[in-house]
C-alpha cells in the first residue's frame, strides 16, 4: 500500500469501525501501529502535527541499554533495552550505527571501576553485544579522542552502544505500518471522544488541519501514545484527571567536528551534578548533551534554559582542549521526556525510572506512560497484548520482532557522514529522481550535501506538507545548522509550492513560520 495521506483520508471518510485508533505519531504510537497492523487489526494512527514533531525527533540519537540506569538498579530495564537494541540493529540496519564510546579517566582507579561496570553491561547484552569493553592506556585515549583534556588524564575505557537518526526511524516506522496495512495521517489532531451510555469510549472526534474538515471515527479501542502530552489528552477524557506524567527537559548543543575530530564518541560518566554527558558524532557534526530539568508545562517547541546551555558548555570545556562557546553552537534543540509522575515529590528526575507502564482509564482508553526510544517495539507489543488480555481484541501473536523496517538494508560500508545513508533501500529511487530534472541536483544550501531531490522525494513519498517537515525531519538541517536551514526556507518553500499546487501567499507564510521557528534553535543572532 502506498504511503499516501490522501489514501488514508479516503479510508477515514468511509466511516469504518476501526479495531485500534492510536493517538500520537511519535516512537510509541508508530510502534503500536506496526504491531497492531501486522497482527491483522484494522489500525488508524492520528498525529496532530508531523510524525516525531515532539520528543521523538529530539533525542541524543542513541539506541542504548542505559549505562546509567544500572547505577539506579534498573537491571531489568537495561536487559530489556539491550535486547531491543539488537532487534533494531537487525530490522533497521540502514539507520543503526555500532558506535564506539570512550570514557576518559582522571583517577588511577577510574579505569578499573568503569571497566568492571561496563563488563556487566556486556554480559547483559549476551549474544547481542556490539563489542567487548576494554581498558586503554592514556596514549590510546588521546589517539581515540585527539581533543581530550590531557591534564591528569590516566587512562580510558572503551565500550559500544547503538546510534541512529530518530526522526528518520519514526518516518520509516510510519511507512512500515502502512506496508503492514495500517493507515497513518499527520496534521490530524484528536479533539474529543465519543462515549456510549456506560461512559466507555467508542470513537474519537478528529480534524483534518489541512482542510478544516471534522470527523467522528468509530473504534473498538483507543491507545493514547502522546508522550509528554498525555495529561492533555486524558483531560479531554476526564476533566478532573490527575497528572500521569511529569515532563523533564533535555537539551543538546550541535557543534562542528573540529571539537571532536573522531568517529568515536565521548562519554563523561559523572558531571559536576551527577549527570552523564555525551559528545557524539552525528551527520558530520557533534551532538553534546544532555540535561535533565523538571519543567512545569509542555510545548512542541520547548526552549532551552540559559543554565542548561551554560552547564553543557562549561562541562565540555573541562574535557575538551578546544573550548566551545555560544558562538560555536550551530543549533540547540530541546526535548521533553514523558516520565511517570513520581510518588515522592522530592525525587530527582534522573532518579525516576525510564521503564514504561500501561494505564487504563475508566472510559477504556489505554495510555502508555514513560519508556524511551530504544524500547519502543516492546512497549508497542505490551500495549496490544494488554488489549488482548482485556478481551478488547482477539488473540493474535506479535510479529514485530521479525519485521524489517522500511529502508532496511544491511551494508558494511555505510558512510554515516553522508546524509543520504538514512534512505537505505530507497536510495536508488532518490538517485533516479535526481537525474530527472537539473533543478533537483542543486544543493538546498551551499554548505551541505542535501540536494533538492530530497525535497521532492519528501513531498511525493514521505508525506511532507510543510517546510518544517522537510528541513527538520525529512532532512535534519534545522538540527545541524539552524542558520543554514533558515536561509534555505524560501528555496524549499518554492519547490514545495510547485509540487503541492500552492500560491505565493502560502510560500510567504511558510517562510515566515519557519524563520520564527529556526530562531529558537539559534543561540547567537
Amino acid at each position: 500500500m502506498k504511503f499516501d495521506r490522501s489514501l488514508a483520508i479516503e479510508q477515514i471518510k468511509k466511516k469504518l469501525n476501526w479495531d485500534v485508533i492510536i493517538i500520537g505519531g511519535g516512537a510509541t504510537g508508530l510502534g503500536v501501529a506496526v504491531d497492531a497492523a501486522s497482527r491483522g487489526f484494522k489500525t488508524l494512527l492520528l498525529e496532530s502535527h508531523d510524525f516525531a514533531k515532539g520528543t521523538s525527533s529530539r533525542s541524543t540519537k542513541l539506541v542504548h541499554g542505559g549505562v546509567r540506569y544500572m547505577a539506579n538498579g534498573d537491571i531489568s530495564l537495561v536487559r530489556e533495552a539491550l535486547k531491543e537494541r539488537g532487534v533494531l540493529a537487525k530490522n533497521a540496519a540502514h539507520l543503526f550505527k555500532n558506535q564506539k564510546f570512550v570514557i576518559p579517566n582522571y583517577t588511577w582507579w577510574g579505569g578499573m571501576y568503569y571497566k568492571f561496570g561496563l563488563s556487566i553491561y556486556d554480559f547483559l547484552s549476551g549474544k547481542l553485544s556490539l563489542g567487548k569493553t576494554s581498558y586503554i592506556s592514556k596514549s590510546k585515549t588521546i589517539e581515540a579522542i585527539p581533543t581530550i583534556n590531557q591534564d591528569k588524564l590516566s587512562s580510558g575505557v572503551v565500550y559500544y552502544d547503538g546510534q541512529f537518526d530518530d526522526a528518520r526511524l519514526a518516518l520509516n516506522l510510519a511507512q512500515t505500518a502502512v506496508e503492514q496495512g495500517a493507515y497513518v495521517v499527520n496534521y490530524f489532531p484528536v479533539t474529543g471522544f465519543q462515549k456510549d451510555k456506560t461512559g466507555k469510549v467508542v470513537g474519537v472526534k478528529a480534524t483534518d488541519m489541512e482542510k478544516g474538515e471534522e470527523f467522528i471515527l468509530n473504534t473498538k479501542t483507543v491507545v493514547n501514545a502522546t508522550g509528554v502530552f498525555t495529561n492533555d489528552v486524558m483531560s479531554m477524557d476526564e476533566p478532573d484527571a490527575g497528572k500521569m506524567i511529569v515532563p523533564s527537559q533535555g537539551i543538546h548543543l550541535v557543534l562542528d567536528r573540529k571539537f571532536l575530530p573522531s568517529e568515536q564518541a565521548l562519554m563523561i560518566p559523572k558531571t559536576s551534578d551527577g549527570r552523564v554527558l555525551f559528545a557524539v558524532p552525528w551527520h558530520n557534526k557533534v551532538i553534546v548533551g544532555t540535561t535533565d530539568t523538571l519543567i512545569d508545562s509542555t510545548s512542541y517547541e520547548p526552549k532551552p534554559l540559559n543554565e542548561e546551555i551554560d552547564f553543557i558548555l562549561e562541562t565540555a570545556r573541562r574535557f575538551l582542549t578546544i573550548p566551545p562557546t555560544k558562538e560555536d553552537v550551530r543549533s540547540v534543540f530541546s526535548g521533553l521526556r514523558p516520565l511517570a509522575a513520581p510518588s515522592d515529590k522530592n525525587q530527582k528526575t534522573k532518579e525516576i525510572s525510564r521503564s514504561h507502564k500501561i494505564v487504563m482509564s475508566e472510559s477504556g482508553i489505554l495510555t502508555m506512560i514513560g519508556g524511551k526510544w530504544t524500547t519502543y517495539r516492546k512497549m508497542a507489543e505490551d500495549i496490544i497484548d494488554k488489549l488482548i488480555s482485556l478481551k478488547k481484541l482477539p488473540p493474535k501473536p506479535c510479529k514485530s520482532e521479525e519485521i524489517a523496517i522500511h529502508g532496511n538494508e544491511k551494508s558494511t560500508d555505510i558512510d554515516f557522514n553522508n546524509p543520504y545513508y538514512v534512505y537505505g533501500s530507497d536510495l536508488k529511487h532518490i538517485e533516479d529522481l535526481r537525474l530527472t530534472d537539473e533543478r533537483f541536483q542543486q544543493k538546498i544550501h551551499p554548505n551541505y550535501d542535501y540536494c533538492m531531490e530530497t525535497v521532492v522525494f519528501a513531498v511525493q513519498n514521505e508525506m511532507a506538507l510543510h517546510v518544517e517537515d522537510v528541513l527538520a525531519r525529512r532532512t535534519r538541517l534545522l538540527f545541524l545548522d539552524a542558520k543554514a536551514a533558515k536561509d534555505s526556507a524560501l528555496k524549499v518553500a518554492e519547490m514545495m509550492a510547485e509540487l503541492l499546487h500552492k500560491d505565493q501567499q502560502w510560500i510567504d507564510r511558510e517562510v515566515d513560520n519557519f524563520s520564527k521557528l529556526a530562531d529558537g534553535y539559534i543561540l547567537t543572532k
